[in-house]
Formats: C-alpha cells, sequence, structure tokens
C-alpha cells in the first residue's frame, strides 16, 4: 500500500501537490524509494484519468454536486480492487482530523486562514482553558465509569494535547478513569468498545515478519514500549488480546504525568490466543481464536520481537512488560534484563511504590525498617517481587548478605505458609522465601504465629482481610499498617472502611485502588494508594533523559527514596503514606533524577556530559500539552 508520511500535504484544485510517499505493508519491506513511489502514484492517477499527470488533475464536479471520483473507489463493485489512499494533509479538512495537531475551536483566525480551514469551523475562536472546562463538565455528566472511559479515549482521539491537559490538570479525578480500576472493565469489553488501532497488534500470524511489522507504525523515534500478553491482566485473568488497554492507559500516563512525548511511546499486544473459553465463544472478540501459543512456540515468537525492537528502536528504548503471567514474567525479566533495557512494573514498579510507603510510614510507627516483620498474603510477581526489594533495602541498612536480610519477611501463598518443608514442591521465584518454621494452613494462623508489624495483600483475590485478620493484627501493633494492593477494586484484599474500623481506627492503611475518605468516631481517615504511577513515568523518564542502557536494582531502589521524600508532614498528619498525586509532575520529575543520577554512578547512563542538575533538567524534558501556534 501507498501512504504518505507525515509532513505531507494535498491541496486539489490550487495547483500544489506535494509528496512524500513509502511502500509499506503487513510484513513487508520498504520500497523502491520516495521516486519510485511517487512515479507509482503519477502511473495510478494517469489510469483513472485517461493519461492526465498527477499534478493536473482537477476535480469535476458531477451530477449531485459531488466531485468526480478520481480514485474510482466509487464506481468500483465490492468484489474490486480500490488503492486505500492515506495522506497526511497538513491543511484543510484533515487537519481537524489529525489529533496531534487538531486544535478545535482554539484555531486562531490567522491559523484558520493559513491552514483553509474558514468555514469549516464556527467563528467562535476559544481558549484551551475553556475547552477543558467545557470537557470536564462533559464527562462529570456520565454516571457510568466506562462511559467516562469511552469519553476521554474519544478526546485523546481527536485532540491528544487537549486529552493531556485534562489529566494532567484533573489527574486525581481522571486517574481512575483511564487506568485502575476502569481500565479492567475497559480490557474485559475492548472488543465492544474497539474503534482505532492505538499500537501494534503481533499474533503468531506475523512469526518471522515482525521487524518489517513493527515499521508500519508512523513513528519511528519511539523511547519507551509496554507490551503485554494479556494473560494475566490486573486480578481479571486471561484477557488475550484485549488486554491491550493496559499498555494504552500505562503509556498515556508515561506522557502526562511522567513527561515522555506521547509520539515516543508504543502499546503493543503480543497475541498468542487466550484460555479464556467466554471470549473464545465472544462474537465481537479481536483476537486470534485459539488456545494459547505455549513453549517454543511462544518463546521464539517474543524474541524475534525483542531482537525487531531493538533493531527498530536502538539500544536505549525502555521495554516495559506488563501484565504477563508469573511463569512467563520472571523467565523474560530475567533473559532480556542484561541484553535490553527492560523493566517489569508488576514486579519492579509495584516493588518500588510499596517500599516508598514503608520507608515514609516509619515515619509514623518509629524505629527502623530493619527492625519490621512483613507478612505477604500473595507469592506470586507482585508479592516476590515486592519482598525482594524489601529485603535488598534491609540488606544495605544492615549490611549484611541477603538471604540475612530475607528472614525478616514471609510470604502466605493459597497453600499457607511458605517454609522449608514445602521446598521441594515450590515454584523456583518461592524459594528464596521457605523459612524454616512450622507448617501454618491460613493468613490468621500465620499472622498469630509471626506477628507481622506489616500486612500486604498481593494476591488478587477480594475479602480475604478478614475482620479477624484485622484485629489480630491490631491486637499486638498500636499502628498496623496494612497494604491491600490487589487490582482492580473488586479485588481488594479489604476496603478502606473495613481497615479503620475493625482496627478502631489506628490501622495505617493504602490499597492499590483507590478508596473515598472514611468516617470513624468523628475523625476522617483518608486512605492512601500505592499507585504504580508515583513511580513508573518518573522512573521511566530517569532512564530515556540520561540515555540508560539496562535497570539495576539500585535504581529502583533510588526511585523509592525520592518518592519517600516527597511526603510532608501535613501528609502523615492525614495518615497517609503517599504524597497527593495533584504533585505527580514534581514528584516525577524528582524520581527521574534520582534514578539518572544512580545510573550515572552505574556507569549505565549514556547521554554525556551528565547535566549538572538533573531535577532542573529532567523538567526540561517534560512534555507539555499546552497548544502550540502554527505558522
Amino acid at each position: 500500500m501507498l501512504s504518505l508520511n507525515r509532513g505531507t500535504f494535498l491541496r486539489k484544485g490550487l495547483g500544489v501537490l506535494r509528496v512524500s510517499l513509502s511502500s509499506s505493508g503487513c510484513g513487508n519491506g520498504g520500497g523502491g524509494g520516495e521516486r519510485e513511489s511517487r512515479v507509482a502514484m503519477e502511473s495510478t492517477l494517469k489510469d483513472a484519468r485517461d493519461g492526465a499527470a498527477a499534478a493536473d488533475v482537477d476535480p469535476k464536479p458531477t451530477l449531485g454536486g459531488r466531485v468526480e471520483d478520481v480514485y474510482g473507489e466509487d464506481r468500483a463493485t465490492e468484489d474490486q480492487i480500490v488503492t486505500p489512499w492515506a495522506t497526511y494533509v497538513a491543511s484543510g479538512f484533515s487537519l481537524l482530523r489529525d489529533p496531534h495537531y487538531n486544535k478545535g475551536l482554539a484555531f486562531t483566525e490567522k491559523e484558520r486562514d493559513a491552514h483553509y480551514l474558514c468555514g469549516l469551523l464556527p467563528p467562535v475562536v476559544i481558549t484551551q482553558q475553556l475547552q477543558e472546562k467545557k470537557m470536564m463538565h462533559i464527562i462529570r455528566q456520565y454516571e457510568v465509569p466506562l462511559q467516562k472511559y469511552m469519553a476521554m479515549m474519544d478526546l485523546q482521539e481527536r485532540n491528544e494535547r487537549l486529552f493531556y491537559k485534562l489529566l494532567i490538570d484533573n489527574v486525581e479525578e481522571l486517574l481512575p478513569v483511564v487506568y485502575t480500576p476502569t481500565v479492567g472493565e475497559a480490557c474485559q469489553k475492548y472488543g465492544s468498545i474497539y474503534r482505532r488501532p492505538q499500537g501494534p497488534y503481533i499474533s503468531l500470524k506475523e512469526k518471522g515478519k515482525i521487524h518489517e511489522l513493527l515499521k508500519n507504525w508512523p513513528e519511528r523515534s519511539i523511547q519507551v514500549i509496554v507490551v503485554t500478553d494479556g494473560e494475566r491482566i490486573l486480578g481479571l485473568g486471561d484477557l488475550g488480546c484485549q488486554g491491550m488497554g493496559i499498555p494504552v492507559g500505562k503509556l498515556a500516563l508515561y506522557a502526562a504525568l511522567g513527561g515522555v512525548r506521547p509520539s515516543a511511546c508504543l502499546p503493543v499486544t503480543i497475541d498468542v490466543g487466550t484460555n479464556n473459553e467466554q471470549l473464545l465463544k465472544d462474537e465481537f472478540y479481536i483476537g486470534l481464536r485459539q488456545r494459547r501459543g505455549t513453549g517454543k512456540e511462544y518463546d521464539d515468537l517474543l524474541h524475534e520481537f525483542m531482537s525487531a525492537v531493538k533493531q527498530n528502536y536502538g539500544e536505549k528504548v525502555l521495554i516495559q512488560f506488563e501484565d504477563f503471567a508469573n511463569h512467563n514474567a520472571f523467565k523474560l525479566l530475567a533473559k532480556y534484563g542484561t541484553t535490553h533495557l527492560t523493566f517489569n512494573d508488576d514486579i519492579q514498579g509495584t516493588a518500588s511504590v510499596v517500599l516508598a510507603g514503608l520507608l515514609a510510614a516509619l515515619k509514623l510507627l518509629g524505629g527502623t525498617f530493619a527492625n519490621q516483620t512483613f507478612l505477604f498474603l500473595g507469592a506470586g510477581e507482585a508479592g516476590t517481587g515486592i519482598a525482594e526489594l524489601l529485603a535488598l533495602e534491609i540488606s544495605k541498612q544492615i549490611k549484611a548478605p541477603l538471604e540475612e536480610a530475607r528472614k525478616k519477611i514471609w510470604l502466605v501463598d493459597s497453600k499457607g505458609l511458605i517454609v522449608s518443608s514445602r521446598k521441594d514442591s515450590l515454584q523456583h521465584f518461592k524459594k528464596p522465601w521457605a523459612h524454616e518454621h512450622e507448617p501454618v494452613k491460613d493468613l490468621l494462623d500465620a499472622i498469630k504465629a509471626i506477628k507481622p508489624t506489616v500486612l500486604i495483600g498481593s494476591s488478587g483475590v477480594g475479602k480475604t482481610f478478614t475482620k479477624a485478620v484485622i484485629e489480630a493484627m491490631a491486637s499486638f501493633n498500636e499502628k498496623p499498617l496494612i497494604l491491600a494492593l490487589s487490582n482492580p477494586t473488586s479485588q481488594s484484599e479489604c476496603t478502606a472502611e473495613e481497615a479503620y474500623t475493625w482496627s478502631q481506627g489506628r490501622a495505617i492503611f493504602a490499597s492499590g485502588s483507590p478508596f473515598d475518605p472514611v468516617e470513624y468516631n468523628g475523625v476522617v481517615y483518608v486512605p492512601g494508594q500505592a499507585n504504580n504511577a508515583y513511580i513508573f513515568p518518573g522512573f521511566g523518564l530517569g532512564l530515556v533523559m540520561s540515555g540508560a542502557i539496562r535497570v539495576r536494582d539500585e535504581m529502583l531502589l533510588a526511585a523509592s527514596e525520592a518518592l519517600a521524600e516527597e511526603v510532608t508532614k501535613e501528609n502523615f498528619d492525614k495518615g497517609l503514606i503517599y504524597p497527593p498525586l495533584s504533585n505527580i509532575r514534581k514528584i516525577s520529575a524528582h524520581i527521574a533524577a534520582n534514578v539518572a543520577a544512580k545510573a550515572y554512578e552505574l556507569g549505565v547512563a549514556t547521554r554525556l556530559p551528565r547535566p549538572e542538575n538533573l531535577v532542573k533538567y529532567a523538567e526540561s524534558c517534560m512534555y507539555t500539552p499546552n497548544y502550540r501556534s502554527y505558522r
């Protein structure tokens, strides 16, 4: 197919035609270059107009007042082949349909005249601020969260800068709309609400063609990729190809909260099928209708993808793995962590944000980090990822081997407390947490035996922190620290109200999904949210701005420490262990600076010389969505 690249403009009837064409197709490489492509277009147009050259085409009126069908599309029958001309026009009606440049009613009179917009818009000229006010009014009229999500996605497809302006200025209100918990429902219904491609879909059918397939995406300067295979979407399980909502949402936050340019972000879904029988029977399902490919077939496809990414975008592109099942998540991170710039938000991002909250909580709890005892419900990629980073922090503080630090951390899975007598039957990522202890079958008995100061839920199973569990934590802790991290809200181990009520208002509580403030005995408690959005946008910005080529654990610790430092006394007085999201851009800049500093210290940064003030440099690198003026 012939397509016009960005920067092209085409003005029919004005004697102006400047085109830059490239040949691309699903799995086929570039053609014979710009000159050959131009000749191809000329030839096609000549055929359509009995020999008239492309620049001579003069659309003529037809019956009914329509313009003559130059390309032959209207004359073709359903079984005839037509050329689907794709043009990128920098003026006129097409400019209004280009989300990168469209400003709607904010185009000035001068811009309207210069870009052939006169008569295409109502005469009023309004500001971006008034557009923002209007859109927020519209979104607030919807009562169903999924309707709000769809309204935001529609806006992103129409006016990219206004979308990000809304998200940045109203982050606390809109974050639950564009990401958890609403994105979970969006993924479940993605086949029904799908409208246009937001990133590449790479299926088993594309095996052997991925390098060329990535070239079909119009952007070339990619800095951050978020990729999923849809097997473990939040706590909702296997959603197959419909997991694309997760990378799209994550990258919206990379741009809005971390300031990475939207055009440098690429969401990708790897479609190897799904084991979700309901989806396989759903007539609206958009993915491969087959059970999941596994083993060598799966590994080969992922390896081809990882190689193609590096070939297309270079050594410094960040590849974030998202919502892969445990058996693949750990394997992929271990395999490609030494050869690519990779990051798993479920394992490393969650760990970093939890560690930050715990470091901040010490100011409320008192004592040292190494003196705490941690008990997890859930020993999957999130639970073991958090546990490992906590052990690294303990090891760093007490200057002891990592194996010794792990003894302060206990995990409970579906079969009970992980202990050494179970070691032979454990998955490899659980084995480091198998300590000497008699077997314990359930969470409540484990709490009574271990007496933890911190209880962390990463099980993906709702309502598992029962009244008896919370009361047991409160029986030997003046201020029990309870983190119910599972997403979405329906899968949270307990609600904020339950945590505060059952602990008689003494719990320090944070969750993965947002909860409203709770009033108990006349006191209003504001629950914190251990949202990965605190970490990964700033973390990614730090990697990009330093030109890092690898991710190291020390960089995750640096991100956690930077976030913990942003929690003020005012936040503590409200019982919060995370700062308000309203300050997230400032927070992300500080996290980026800390991460970049650590990258330079470890020798994995390539952008030289190192900027003197990394915080100011981070702020200067951040994308801002204010409208630009056009010539």
